[in-house]
């Protein structure tokens, strides 16, 4: 992990064992629901919901920032602390979770390599049903870092050309080229199939190896600035359906390969795709 651009947001599954009720760190693992948190999970972690506890249950939003102190506080959080995150789908959900607290400048918050999958294949990892309860701290946002964030006007503005950046689709092949809209099963969908103009195509997945943990820096040079040719004197922006698979591309681009100025469009798909009048290639 020492080639990455910056390797102290990564941790393996062997530290976060050796660092297990560390005074000063918390582990959260972050799902598209509970299910798996309540099956078993990593003595100690805190459980968080994505689609209830991450997002705002009235409008489609990210949650506020006083709903933030109060989920992130009420767990027994505090701001000084390092939290550890980890989930499941290869962290998709966990880095999300990492993007979230980025965003609220939450200082020191790191990601487990090959998540909740790599801790179960390790026959060395113990696992737990035992929910902490740890006492609610008071958590107040110091900053909040909107940067790491892209909206839709200035993605219109990119389709368009006004705006020069680089567009990263990381779904998968066929949603990109509009053959599906969405992966089979998934509710949330769109109008319209296809992929936001300019945009090049880099699956989430072809960043990792087969146990979920990221491919080395080499690796992830040559995919992402040699073969898909993303330029890092320019913006980047990554999307996918619903701003969790991008949010791990976005990851990979900040922090394992360092590039300065890169967004996650988390309303990603089923945003673009429903949009009258918006551009659309296939």
């Amino acid at each position: 992990m020492a080639d990455y651009a910056h390797p102290e947001v990564l941790v393996s599954t062997d530290w976060v064992k050796a660092n297990l009720g560390k005074p000063g760190t918390k582990i959260v693992e972050i799902d598209v629901d509970t299910k798996a948190y309540d099956a078993g999970h990593i003595p100690g972690a805190i459980g968080f919901n994505w689609q209830t506890q991450l997002q705002d249950q009235v409008k489609r939003d990210i949650i506020s920032k006083e709903d933030f102190e109060k989920l992130v506080g009420g767990a027994g959080i505090s701001p000084d602390d390092t939290v550890i995150l980890y989930g499941d789908n290869n962290n998709w959900f966990a880095a999300y979770g990492v993007w979230l607290f980025k965003i609220y400048g939450h200082k020191d918050v790191r990601l487990m390599n090959g998540g909740r999958v790599k801790w179960l294949n390790e026959d060395d990892k113990p696992m737990t049903t035992e929910k902490p309860n740890y006492p609610p701290v008071p958590y107040k946002v110091r900053e909040v870092h909107l940067e790491y964030r892209a909206l839709l006007p200035e993605v219109l503005d990119i389709a368009t050309g006004r705006r020069p950046a680089n567009l990263v689709d990381v779904r998968s092949p066929d949603e990109y080229t509009g053959k599906v809209i969405a992966p089979p099963g998934m509710t949330e969908t769109a109008q319209r199939g296809g992929h936001i103009p300019g945009a090049r195509n880099v699956p989430w997945n072809t960043a990792v190896n087969p146990d979920g943990t990221f491919k080395s820096a080499e690796e992830l040079r040559r995919i992402y600035l040699e073969q898909a040719r993303v330029d890092p004197s320019k913006e980047t922006v990554a999307y996918c359906r619903i701003g969790e698979r991008s949010s791990h591309t976005w990851f990979v681009l900040t922090y394992l390969l360092g590039l300065p100025n890169v967004k996650n469009y988390d309303g990603s798909w089923t945003e673009y795709g429903n949009l009258i009048g918006a551009p659309i290639e296939k």
